[in-house]
């Protein structure tokens, strides 16, 4: 009995842990900045960082995501559950131990009893064992792959959302200053009308361009309250808790004329990127598997020591079992695993095909959106501006009316709305570009220590 009651001293007890939805999305739903854990977190990966909480960068978002976003928490789970299953995974199996009994009424036996036990303890070493471990062990770094993409799709979210917030609030001024232009010119076109010097079709054009620059307004206020929604969401707050905060964007409006010189090893940069990591630890597994189905072709080995009283006499039996393998050797099982790890090595072929091309297309695009940017800043902007000069000039000399005067000056509002709108395509691209990089090419996330992103070992 002691000997069945020793494995049960260290036993663990069961703690229900029940969770309430309401009360989660509650919390959620109230849940305040941290300004504490954010400042903290950004002092950790990068401590040369300073660290405003009314004023929010790029690194401080992306610390903010680190302590709030609730998938990042997800992914951090699953490593440390990954990390205790590699534990779990290098225990042995356990012993199975057997207690038998019998009764026999021979009067011719100093006892009618039989009493013995055996314990049947497999030798967990070989391919088994070391298939299991490595297979723990793979899944510890597809989890920690898992917790580095998740970051950087958080962080993508939060970037792009900041760029359509911010292009939006400079569409939304440009456009609201059109749309009061455009009513200078609407009643400029009455006075006309009422003076019979134009036609009522004149009149309604203007009330046209009225409207649309109205919508666009709408629109880009709009787009801003979204973009703001979407920011929120990528840090895992409600958008209420982001009412006190400003976000600051350091040459926003100038991005640097060619991003494509910080890239640097491009086969370096391609390769560490976490889904490929991801797709080549997926390869490992397809290995360790087929290593652990070529194992399992030769027979599982275990021993049985053993202790009997058979009728006054002891008996210290010794027994070896064999766990034999599939009638067919496991080739079946071995031709699947074989077939998987081609299977892995086809989709890690396809990553890397794939990184390749959005790189490629993230370059081509970063260049054409400067093109685009430039061509509007260079010729669109500077005649809209030199017209409304004139027309400046003009009115003063009485040689135009407030109509025609209203319709020269819209027109520098409406290039700055096509230079936004080019500065937003410069934006996208940039964010491609570092998308298909994995990492930031410009801005205060320059100033992460190495491995800062990276998960604890």
């Amino acid at each position: 009995m002691s000997l069945c009651a020793w494995p049960l001293g260290g036993c663990q007890s069961y703690h229900p842990a029940p969770m309430d939805a309401a009360a989660l999305a509650l919390a959620r739903q109230q849940r305040p900045i941290d300004a504490g854990a954010v400042q903290a977190e950004q002092a950790q990966i990068a401590p040369a960082a300073s660290y405003d909480a009314t004023h929010w960068t790029r690194l401080s978002l992306l610390a903010a995501l680190l302590v709030h976003n609730p998938d990042v928490a997800v992914a951090r789970a699953a490593m440390v559950t990954a990390s205790a299953q590699e534990a779990a995974a290098r225990q042995a199996p356990g012993a199975t131990l057997t207690l038998s009994s019998e009764y026999a009424n021979d009067p011719s036996t100093h006892s009618p009893w039989l009493l013995g036990g055996a314990i049947d303890v497999p030798l967990d070493t070989g391919g088994r064992r070391e298939a299991r471990i490595t297979s723990a062990a793979i899944g510890v770094a597809i989890a920690r792959y898992d917790f580095a993409d998740t970051v950087w799709a958080a962080r993508m979210q939060a970037r792009r959302a900041l760029a359509d917030m911010l292009v939006a609030m400079r569409e939304a001024d440009a456009a609201t200053r059109l749309l009061a232009f455009r009513h200078q010119q609407q009643a400029a076109m009455e006075r006309r009308l009422k003076a019979g010097a134009v036609a009522r079709a004149d009149l309604e054009r203007v009330r046209a361009d009225v409207a649309t620059a109205a919508a666009t307004a709408d629109d880009a206020r709009g787009r801003t309250a979204g973009a703001r929604q979407t920011l929120a969401t990528a840090i895992g707050l409600p958008v209420e808790a982001l009412a006190t905060i400003a976000f600051d964007w350091a040459d926003f409006d100038e991005p640097a004329p060619e991003p494509m010189g910080a890239i640097g090893d491009r086969i370096g940069a391609t390769v560490a990127r976490a889904d490929i990591l991801k797709a080549i630890a997926a390869y490992d597994q397809a290995e360790s598997d087929l290593r652990g189905e070529i194992a399992k072709q030769y027979p599982a080995i275990s021993l049985s020591p053993g202790y009997m009283w058979e009728r006054g006499l002891t008996k210290l039996p010794l027994s070896i079992g064999l766990t034999l393998p599939p009638l067919d050797l496991n080739r079946h099982a071995i031709a699947a695993a074989q077939a998987k790890r081609a299977e892995a090595g086809r989709k890690l072929e396809a990553v890397v095909a794939a990184a390749n091309a959005a790189l490629d297309a993230a370059i081509m695009e970063c260049r054409l959106a400067r093109a685009a940017l430039a061509r509007v800043r260079s010729a669109d902007l500077p005649i809209a501006r030199r017209l409304a000069a004139q027309a400046d000039a003009l009115l003063r000399q009485g040689q135009i009316d407030r109509t025609d005067w209203a319709a020269a000056q819209g027109g520098v509002p409406q290039a700055e709305l096509a230079e936004w709108a080019a500065l937003a395509r410069v934006h996208t691209a940039d964010a491609a570009l570092e998308d298909a990089l994995r990492r930031p090419l410009e801005g205060p996330e320059l100033m992460l220590k190495p491995g800062a992103l990276e998960p604890a070992a």
